[in-house]
């Protein structure tokens, strides 16, 4: 199989960012007011992305396992920020209790992907190591916002049928349970009906980018079924861990909120 990868010059790269402008004039259209952001995020994308590519660079030659581990750290931290961020909570009160939750689902599915399904030599090289984790935060991200927001607006939304648990006997747990039900529902049947039909109407990026860098299909199959599961599962334990620590820091024993 020819493993030489077509480039794409930078003449062809601002061709394709201009497919950009179909979704900015149709925000404008309906008065969104999100053109701007829209803009400034593709930005940022392009910004940041050339800064890795050229940083991975030397990250991968370096390969040391103290710098790799310190890369995913500061990945942590600026995807847990980033959370917060999106929903709004209080940054100081439950940024460390979302970095916790998000570092431990890392740890516990790197290990077992990494250790144990592929079998690394050397469980924290930088190829293997940066990109997957990477892979797993970027879900995780955007699975905990809608589930944090699901979850505390749910409480404030429905305070009556909160407190009418705490106030007929039930412990914090047994109040919150309903809630924590509908953050989970919502936050994991967009990610739900995605698997059901990858690979049917859909051919996910990674199988994609090992095909187009010259992976066999079958190859590039299998890596694309166990990272999937693995994704899932770590976007789960994360949800679970982040409402939990954030339960911990957002109520006091008498399940009155801190915030």
């Amino acid at each position: 199989m020819d493993n030489n990868i077509i480039d794409i010059g930078t003449l062809n790269l601002c061709l394709a960012l201009l497919l950009l402008f179909i979704p900015a004039y149709s925000l404008y259209y309906f008065r969104t007011g999100l053109v701007r952001d829209t803009f400034v995020a593709a930005g940022r994308m392009v910004a940041q992305l050339f800064f890795i590519g050229f940083y991975l660079e030397y990250l991968f030659e370096w390969n040391s396992v103290w710098i790799n581990i310190l890369w995913v750290v500061i990945m942590v931290g600026v995807a847990s920020y980033t959370v917060l961020k999106r929903t709004k909570l209080p940054q100081k009160r439950l940024f460390p209790a979302v970095c916790v939750a998000f570092f431990f689902s890392i740890v516990i599915l790197d290990v077992y992907f990494l250790g144990v399904v592929v079998r690394l030599e050397h469980l924290f090289d930088a190829r293997y190591f940066i990109p997957i984790s990477g892979m797993i935060l970027g879900n995780m991200l955007s699975t905990n916002v809608m589930a944090l927001n699901t979850f505390y607006s749910g409480v404030e939304r429905e305070r009556q049928l909160y407190h009418y648990l705490l106030g007929n006997g039930a412990t914090l747990s047994e109040a919150l349970a309903p809630f924590m039900r509908e953050a989970l529902i919502k936050s994991f049947n967009p990610a739900l009906a995605s698997m059901s039909v990858m690979g049917l109407i859909a051919l996910p990026g990674t199988m994609t980018g090992q095909i187009l860098g010259g992976s066999s299909p079958n190859v590039a199959i299998k890596y694309q079924i166990t990272i999937m599961v693995t994704i899932f599962a770590s976007t789960l334990i994360s949800v679970l861990l982040t409402l939990w620590v954030s339960r911990k820091q957002s109520f006091n024993e008498f399940g009155i909120k801190n915030f």
